[in-house]
């Protein structure tokens, strides 16, 4: 993966919650493209992660640089303008707001982005449940939803937080043929992910993360010589 350009670039990424020191020094990238996966068990670090480079997380220090501009101590809607989309594992879908009106509410940040039927023929389930309120829809349409509402803006690069977490085992296959559309279609994306079989039929590179560390980052190729240190790691 070492001729695709360099989109994002993270070092030395320290992070708190309050008084929590959570991510102590993580190094990561991410070109152009490639889908990359943050492995760990649960607290590590993960999701800390992708709220301190989206700038949700405001106590950081360390270096944020995506596609040529410095996000360290900018405010969250520039990293958002920068072309950062965030999918939190919570998915934020607002409940009195039809699909068609969550789909159209966040700000295009740039004319790349997909139109609503582009969307609706990603998702069909949503284009048929478009008149229906948030708090009528499933888990996997909440998800669904949530990523395509990103989509509609045209962001260059997707954080998604465990984006199977609870659904049902045909829409985690549901949404690993959406993302696999959207790497064919050259998307960027930086994936928490719990579920290590989806993972790796998506991935192109992992990271291991530990006690808020990245402590081995690895290519799919690598995966049989490297089932060991994920065994000891996630118990996968």
């Amino acid at each position: 993966m070492t001729d695709k350009q360099l989109l994002l670039s993270v070092r030395g990424l320290n992070a708190w919650y309050d008084e929590s020191h959570i991510l102590h020094g993580v190094d990561l990238d991410v070109r152009k493209g490639e889908t990359v996966t943050l492995l760990g068990r649960n607290g590590m670090g993960k999701t800390t992660t992708l709220r301190a480079i989206m700038g949700i997380l405001r106590k950081r220090t360390g270096e944020i640089n995506f596609d040529g501009q410095d996000l360290m101590n900018r405010p969250l809607h520039h990293t958002a303008r920068a072309g950062i989309g965030f999918v939190p594992e919570e998915r934020g879908i607002f409940a009195t707001l039809s699909v068609e009106e969550n789909l159209m509410l966040p700000p295009v940040v740039s004319k790349s982005g997909m139109s609503v039927e582009e969307i609706y023929t990603l998702f069909p389930n949503l284009k048929e449940r478009r008149d229906s309120q948030g708090t009528k829809l499933s888990g996997g349409e909440q998800q669904m939803l949530a990523m395509a509402r990103m989509l509609r803006t045209g962001v260059k690069m997707l954080l998604l937080d465990e984006p199977t977490e609870g659904l049902a085992p045909v829409i985690v296959q549901r949404i690993g043929e959406v993302l696999q559309t959207l790497k064919e279609r050259g998307m960027t994306i930086l994936l928490v992910e719990q579920n290590f079989r989806f993972a790796s039929k998506i991935a192109d590179r992992f990271y291991i993360m530990d006690h808020g560390m990245v402590t081995e980052g690895f290519d799919v190729s690598d995966l049989p010589e490297k089932m060991g240190t994920l065994q000891d790691s996630l118990g996968v």
